[in-house]
């Protein structure tokens, strides 16, 4: 009495299709598996991603045409 059956199952999921429709849950798997991906990337990683990140915020910085590049000086 207290678990599912096959049948239970299936109406659910006919139920969740109706309502979500078949491009809204792929779209929810896609999403899921990238972060999982992402997830799973970081951990191998370690600290270096962190690095990574920066050095292709600085590196596309660099390359964006509407960057101003200044150097600062101190008054004296």
């Amino acid at each position: 009495m207290g678990s599912f059956s096959i049948w239970h199952w299936l109406i659910v999921l006919v139920i969740v299709v109706l309502v979500f429709g078949t491009k809204k849950l792929k779209n929810v798997g896609t999403d899921l598996g990238a972060a999982v991906k992402g997830f799973k990337d970081g951990m191998r990683d370690g600290t270096t991603s962190a690095d990574a990140a920066q050095q292709q915020v600085t590196n596309a910085t660099r390359n964006d045409a509407n960057t101003v590049d200044v150097d600062a000086k101190t008054k004296s």
